[in-house]
């Protein structure tokens, strides 16, 4: 196994947070010591671009892409284990790794394609930040998505309190919004057995080209490329002994753990999502579902009936501004991650943090000004964004595949055979959804 980079991923959060030993303690404490990377990737799960995906696939197909969104965190999960394996195994994170094994023209296009995505997961959050605001304080979209630099001063507040704090807010986020949306999802009463239909895949997603980019937007919001550069980095927070094999087990199992956890719980929230776009929205609009007409829907009662109240919009937009803001600091670490491990460049985060958002405001600003400033332009690109996401997706996941299958690198925790195969097999299937999309574009 070869040794760590000189100056390891994220150094201002490696090693930092103390681990059991293998020897002491109970499963609660040891899974509560390794509890945390998990939330901040759930994070990126639930931001702005999936509410978007989620709201708009129930409001058209009402349960029907149920079974998409639950495929992609099945996969999501999968994935995330491998990112975890590449982190806690061989103490490198995923650009780290791919940055060492490929030629200097390779390694700068696979940089530049993923600033692309990296741009696309921040536009969802400037988008879905500046929306809120809207939502709760009446402020222009455009003042919104300009007041969006500020959020820097956020990220560096919640970078000084350490990562442990920073992954109990999120982990808190996290919990505040499940608990708003599954109470909303209550008083919508929808149909379990209507629920129980759309866990069932269609042929239909292949052949409808609506629903296609909806499913290759859910993908791609679920199945994020940051991510899993976020999780080899974060895996590495852990304090253990990397040179006792039991602890490297263990280190190993608990990061697991704490990934499907909260993995498990994206799932449920972006499930409630698509379950209440499909309930309260579904053959009451012919569009694309935007999140003000759910924050104004409801407090109609002509559109949800007794479920109308302006106590439930309130909630829905605040639950929006938490994980816009939230999703910075995972795309602001995430694109730190992608700029030093494949270029070896490194900004201090509040440089990376502005260099990324002013990248990202650029296109959204010219959008603005020649079709104007409105929710649903917006929205439709947000979207797009996940779609670009998903299209970037195999150029991180065959890298992945391929890295934790050497066994110089993992060791005697190298892909088996059977691991290997279904990881191909699934970015292989991502593969041909795109290529499926694109044609049908075209």
């Amino acid at each position: 196994m070869p040794e760590a980079p000189q100056r390891p991923s994220l150094d201002e959060v490696n090693r930092s947070v103390p681990v059991p030993s293998v020897y002491e303690t109970s499963f609660v404490q040891k899974f509560l010591a390794y509890s945390g990377p998990g939330a901040l990737v759930a994070i990126g799960y639930m931001d702005p671009g999936n509410w978007l995906t989620s709201l708009a696939g129930g409001s058209q197909y009402r349960y029907q892409l149920l079974a998409v969104l639950v495929i992609a965190i099945l996969v999501a999960m999968f994935m995330q284990n491998l990112a975890i394996k590449l982190g806690v195994v061989a103490r490198q994170d995923l650009a780290q790794a791919i940055a060492a094994r490929v030629p200097h023209p390779v390694r700068i296009t696979l940089w530049l394609l993923n600033e692309v995505a990296m741009m696309a997961t921040d536009l969802t959050g400037v988008v879905g930040t500046a929306i809120a605001l809207k939502l709760l304080f009446g402020l222009p979209l455009v003042y919104g998505i300009l007041l969006t630099v500020a959020d820097v001063l956020i990220v560096l507040l919640f970078l000084h309190f350490g990562i442990r704090r920073i992954e109990f807010i999120v982990l808190v986020a996290i919990l505040t919004v499940g608990i708003i949306f599954a109470v909303e999802v209550l008083r919508a009463q929808p149909s379990p057995a209507a629920i129980s239909r759309g866990l069932i895949p269609s042929l239909s997603l292949l052949t409808n080209h609506e629903k296609l980019i909806l499913s290759v937007g859910i993908i791609g919001a679920t199945i994020m490329p940051h991510n899993l550069y976020l999780h080899s980095s974060l895996a590495q927070s852990r304090r253990y002994d990397e040179h006792d094999a039991a602890q490297v087990t263990e280190a190993l199992r608990f990061a697991r753990w704490d990934s499907t956890v909260h993995l498990i719980a994206a799932l449920i929230i972006n499930a409630l999502l698509l379950i209440l776009g499909g309930t309260l929205f579904f053959g009451k609009t012919g569009q694309l579902t935007s999140l003000q007409a759910v924050y104004n829907g409801f407090k109609d009662s002509s559109i949800v009936g007794a479920l109308a109240s302006p106590i439930m919009s309130w909630l829905f937009a605040l639950a929006l501004l938490i994980t816009g803001l939230i999703s910075s600091i995972t795309s602001t670490l995430s694109g730190q991650i992608v700029m030093e491990g494949y270029i070896h460049l490194r900004l201090p985060l509040w440089q990376r943090r502005l260099l990324t958002r002013f990248v990202t405001l650029v296109p959204i600003i010219i959008i603005g000004w020649l079709v104007g400033f409105n929710d649903r332009t917006f929205e439709s690109l947000i979207v797009y964004a996940q779609v670009v996401l998903s299209i970037a997706l195999p150029f991180t996941l065959f890298p992945l595949i391929h890295l934790t299958s050497i066994t110089t690198l993992l060791g005697t925790h190298v892909n088996r055979r059977v691991t290997a195969v279904v990881g191909y097999f699934l970015t292989a299937v991502i593969t041909v959804f795109n290529l499926q999309l694109l044609l049908s574009i075209w």
